[in-house]
C-alpha cells in the first residue's frame, strides 16, 4: 500500500509549495529549471555547487528524448522505464525532500506525479585524503579522513569488504539536519551499547551540531565536568577505524567532520597507536610501553622534583646532582606554573601564525625562553630542562583530550604539594586514581580494563604487542 503523498498531481502547486518551502526567491544558490519531458511540464531543483553538471546534461539530454505517446502515468512507472541513472528514489514527504535537497540531491518534479524524484548524482567540494597532520604514522598507510562523510565510509569499506560491516544514516540538528554514521560489525558489536547509541543520537534535541563531533559528544555523553579523562576516542585515521570495528566497537562519523569517534574506550585504547601494529611485536612493545611510561612521567615529574626541593634531606647522594646550584628568585611553584601556561601559550601562537613565520616564530620563543629568561634570574635552568620534558611528553600520544587530561591532573598535584608537602603529594596522587579508577566508559565498564576487573589475556595484549593467532588474523 502506497503511502499518502505531502504533494499533490498539480505542478503548479506543487511548484509554488516547494518555493515558498526554500524560500528560492530570496538564496542564489537554490536553482530551479522548468522543462518539458514528454509533453509534461517538469521542474529541476537543486542547489549550486552540489550537482554534477555533465550528469545532469546527459539526463536532459536523454529526458528530451521521451515521446509523448510514451511518457507513463506514474512515478513509479517513470522511474523503472526512463530513468537511466542508478541512484533515483521517490519522495513523498515534506520533511525527506528537505532533508535529501538541502544535502545537495537534486530533485525532479513532474506534472501530475504526486511523488517527487530524487535522483542522487550530487558531488560535494573536498579536500584530497591525505595523511592526517597530528596522526602521523613512521610506517603504514598515508591516507586520512576528509570532512565529506561519503569519501570516509568509502575509506573503511575499502578496508572491510564484508556484508556484516553495517553503515547506518541518522539525522541530528533542526537546523542543520547534519548526517551522522553508525558503523559497526553485526556480529561483533554489543547488541546493547548498540541500541543505547541509537536511541541517544535519535533523541537528541538540538538546534545545529555547530562543532560537529564536539557537540555531538556532549549531547550523547554528559560527563562530569570535574573529570576530564576522555569518553571517546577520537582517530583521523581509517585503519585504525576499521580496526576498531573488526574488534566489536562501535565508529561515529559526523558529516563536515574529518575524524571518526571511537566508543567505548577505555584509557589504554586511547594510548594505543598505528604505529604500534605496523611494526614487529617487539619492536611495538616497545613503543607501546615507552609511551605508557612517559604519559605517566609527564604526570609525576614536576611534582617529584617540587617534593624533593621542598625536602633536600630526603635527597640520595647518587642524585644530589636534581638540586638547583643557581639562586632562585621567584619560587619553584610559580616557576612551573607560569612555564605550563606559557607552553599553552607557544601552542596557540603556533596554531595561528601563518606558516612563512612558523620557523622565526619559534626560533625567537626558543632564544627567549631558554636562554634569556634563565639568565635574567627569572626562571632556573633545572625547571626549564623539567617542564620540555613535560611539553615534549604531550606529543608522544595523539589525543589532545588526553593530554590535556593529564595536564591537568599534574596542575592539581603540583599545587597540592606546594600547599602540604608531602602529604598534598600523596593526596594528589590518591586523587589521580580516583579520576581514573571511578571514570566509566559510554558502556558502563571499567575506565581501566582489563586492569580493573583484572583479565590476564587482555592485560598482556594491552601492555605487550603479541602476534595475533591464525584465526584472528
Amino acid at each position: 500500500m502506497m503511502e499518502n503523498s505531502d504533494f499533490s498531481s498539480s505542478f503548479d502547486e506543487n511548484k509554488a509549495y516547494i518555493d515558498s518551502l526554500l524560500h528560492i526567491d530570496k538564496s542564489f544558490d537554490m536553482i530551479y529549471r522548468v522543462v518539458m519531458i514528454g509533453g509534461k511540464k517538469a521542474c529541476f531543483y537543486f542547489i549550486d555547487g552540489f550537482c554534477k553538471d555533465e550528469v545532469l546534461e546527459k539526463i536532459l539530454e536523454f529526458f528530451y528524448q521521451i515521446n509523448p505517446k510514451e511518457m507513463p502515468e506514474t512515478a513509479h512507472e517513470f522511474l523503472k522505464q526512463k530513468l537511466p541513472y542508478g541512484e533515483i528514489d521517490l519522495v513523498r514527504k515534506e520533511n525527506d525532500f528537505l532533508q535529501r535537497m538541502l544535502s545537495g540531491v537534486p530533485m525532479l518534479m513532474v506534472d501530475g506525479y504526486t511523488e517527487i524524484l530524487a535522483m542522487d548524482f550530487r558531488t560535494y567540494p573536498a579536500r584530497s585524503v591525505d595523511e592526517p597532520e597530528k596522526d602521523k604514522v613512521m610506517r603504514g598507510s598515508r591516507d586520512g579522513f576528509v570532512e565529506t562523510l561519503v569519501f570516509n565510509t568509502a575509506l573503511i569499506r575499502r578496508r572491510i569488504r564484508s556484508t556484516d560491516l553495517a553503515m547506518e544514516m541518522h539525522t541530528v540538528g533542526k537546523s542543520s539536519r547534519t548526517d551522522v554514521v553508525i558503523a559497526y560489525m553485526g556480529s561483533r558489536v554489543e547488541k546493547k551499547m548498540l541500541e543505547d547509541i541509537r536511541q541517544r543520537i535519535d533523541s537528541i534535541q538540538i538546534d545545529a551540531l555547530s562543532m560537529n563531533q564536539q557537540s555531538l559528544a556532549e549531547c550523547l555523553y554528559q560527563h562530569k565536568w570535574y573529570n576530564p579523562f576522555p569518553k571517546f576516542k577520537f582517530t583521523e585515521r581509517p585503519d585504525t577505524t576499521a580496526a576498531s570495528v573488526l574488534e566489536g566497537s562501535i565508529a561515529i562519523l559526523v558529516d563536515n567532520s574529518p575524524a571518526a569517534m571511537i566508543l567505548p574506550t577505555s584509557v589504554f585504547d586511547i594510548i594505543e597507536d598505528a604505529d604500534d601494529y605496523y611494526f614487529p611485536p617487539v619492536t611495538g612493545t616497545y613503543l607501546r610501553l615507552s609511551r605508557i611510561i612517559i604519559n605517566i612521567l609527564a604526570v609525576v615529574l614536576t611534582p617529584l622534583f617540587l617534593l624533593l626541593i621542598m625536602n633536600p634531606e630526603w635527597i640520595p647522594s647518587w642524585l644530589e646532582f636534581i638540586k638547583i646550584k643557581d639562586t632562585i628568585h621567584v619560587p619553584i611553584i610559580l616557576q612551573l606554573l607560569i612555564l605550563e601556561f606559557a607552553i599553552d601559550g607557544l601552542k596557540l601562537a603556533s596554531l595561528n601564525t601563518p606558516s612563512m613565520l612558523s620557523t622565526p616564530l619559534s626560533v625567537v620563543a626558543g632564544i627567549v625562553l631558554g636562554d634569556y629568561t634563565v639568565s635574567s634570574g627569572w626562571f632556573n635552568a633545572e625547571i626549564m630542562l623539567y617542564m620540555a620534558f613535560v611539553a615534549v611528553a604531550n606529543y608522544t600520544q595523539v589525543s589532545f583530550e588526553l593530554g590535556y587530561a593529564l595536564k591537568f591532573m599534574r596542575l592539581m598535584v603540583l599545587c597540592l604539594t606546594a600547599a602540604f608537602n608531602v602529604w598534598g603529594f600523596a593526596g594528589g596522587m590518591i586523587l589521580v586514581l580516583i579520576f581514573i579508577v571511578t571514570n566509566r566508559t559510554m558502556s558502563g565498564k571499567s575506565y581501566i580494563y582489563p586492569i580493573i576487573p583484572f583479565n590476564r589475556k587482555q592485560f598482556l595484549r594491552r601492555f605487550c604487542r603479541v602476534s595475533l593467532p591464525r584465526s584472528e588474523q
